[in-house]
């Protein structure tokens, strides 16, 4: 187990590495991607050619014998709730980084795009229960602490119910969020209900994260797969083509209908492979939401 020592290196190298991403990348982006709450009344100035005669404030106009419009504007406070998988499968990893870890750097670096725009944070890790919950909140030392409690709470579960988490979300979140669940979605519960109400109350954009592996079957000959979370084992024989092929064919006939039906749903789709950059799908998403 690291000591503190380790942790807080982690911490900060973490943090340097968002920032950065955040300054080069997605300065501007982040904005102009996700909207404000709506146009509160901001000031009342001199009429000019062009503005339109519904923001006249006619008091005004009448006190002064002139014309005077109304000028709003965009509320941007906003709040970005991470709802984050913390399940057995998500500590796989076929290359140098897990699902787990690329979670968390997702968080950091959505997290510190959010910062620069003085919205709230909050996060919600879940397994088959609700592990942690954290309010949404302001500030630097409020989101190191978000990314620490990511890096350092053990889940007591090592099973998946997306659906206890969401229900846990519905009854706190009292204002609309722009909500990122982070997860591989390998969940034999029924979940889609429950997204499918979260998609009608927030703005909410699912982050599929997969590994090459677990699309791809190597030829080694008998092969036992391990599942993650029950820890069960399945013996198979990965000679045969056909084997490999419909292992192959499964796992992307599923993917694809996940993404079916977010887009049913009006949910944002992001897949992310553990071997691949994930800043690419984040710029790609962001441009398409700007």
């Amino acid at each position: 187990m690291e000591d503190i020592h380790e942790h807080i290196a982690k911490i900060k190298k973490l943090e340097l590495k968002a920032k950065g991403l955040t300054k080069h990348l997605f300065s501007g982006e982040y904005q102009s991607a996700f909207k404000g709450r709506g146009m509160s009344f901001s000031e009342v100035r001199s009429y000019q050619i062009g503005d339109e005669i519904r923001t006249i404030d006619w008091n005004v106009t009448a006190r002064y014998q002139e014309p005077y419009v109304k000028v709003f504007q965009e509320e941007r406070e906003l709040t970005l709730m991470f709802i984050v998988d913390v399940s057995g499968s998500q500590n796989y990893g076929s290359h140098l980084k897990t699902k787990k870890d690329i979670a968390i750097e997702l968080c950091a670096l959505l997290g510190f795009s959010a910062l620069e725009n003085k919205d709230k944070i909050g996060l919600l890790l879940v397994s088959d229960q609700v592990e942690l919950y954290l309010a949404p909140n302001k500030g630097k030392k409020h989101l190191l602490h978000l990314l620490s409690k990511m890096m350092t709470t053990p889940p007591k579960s090592q099973h998946t119910k997306i659906d206890e988490g969401l229900k846990f979300f519905h009854a706190v979140a009292k204002k609309r969020c722009i909500t990122f669940i982070i997860s591989d979605f390998k969940d034999e519960h029924e979940f889609m209900e429950g997204l499918r109400y979260t998609g009608k109350k927030h703005d909410t954009i699912a982050i599929d994260l997969s590994d090459v592996m677990e699309a791809k079957m190597p030829n080694l000959g008998w092969l036992a797969l391990e599942n993650a979370e029950s820890g069960a084992q399945t013996w198979i024989d990965t000679n045969h083509t056909q084997t490999r092929d419909h292992f192959e064919k499964f796992h992307q006939h599923a993917k694809e209908d996940l993404k079916h039906q977010f887009a049913k749903m009006g949910i944002d789709y992001i897949p992310i492979q553990t071997n691949e950059d994930y800043v690419r799908p984040l710029i790609s998403f962001f441009k398409r939401r700007g």
